[in-house]
């Protein structure tokens, strides 16, 4: 027996869970998106924001800053109360593609900017996708909507120097 088989085996990947969330005030307005990671013990909370924007941008924002966060390739379990992004990438992005980034109907993708962006990080890690339900009390879901509203917030506070 090769004494190096197990080297050379395949590490299994750390498990990482994402929870992500974007505010928008006015939408189009003052936006926000937050990120929490948390791998075993570890968290890592990420947050930001744009002063014109709309909420499913920032919804997008939140899970591309925190794919591009992660370091080493990991097995991420995504959740998202945004249906926009989880059926987006489950089952629109495809078909964009095919499209030309075109939508069913013809018309051109909407933040196809960040549709792109996301698109070109979905093979960095084993991704999954899940939906939960927003303002319903799940506790890491609201985490990432309170990161969400301090971009707003930091937005703001920049706004009015």
């Amino acid at each position: 027996m090769n004494d190096n088989a197990s080297a050379n085996e395949p590490q299994p990947l750390k498990k990482v869970d994402m929870y992500t969330d974007g505010a928008c005030k006015g939408n189009p307005g003052v936006g926000g998106w937050g990120t929490l990671l948390r791998y075993g013990v570890h968290e890592k909370e990420l947050f930001g924001g744009e002063a014109h924007t709309t909420n499913n941008r920032m919804e997008l924002l939140a899970v591309i800053e925190g794919i591009k966060s992660i370091k080493s390739r990991c097995a991420v379990a995504i959740y998202t109360d945004s249906v926009y992004v989880q059926k987006g990438v489950t089952e629109w992005l495809a078909n964009w593609k095919a499209r030309g980034w075109k939508t069913a109907d013809k018309k051109p993708v909407k933040n196809d900017d960040l549709w792109r962006e996301l698109d070109g990080l979905l093979n960095v890690h084993q991704l999954s996708w899940h939906w939960v339900k927003g303002h319903a009390g799940h506790v890491d879901n609201e985490r990432a909507d309170q990161l969400a509203n301090r971009g707003v917030e930091q937005i703001r506070a920049q706004l009015k120097d």
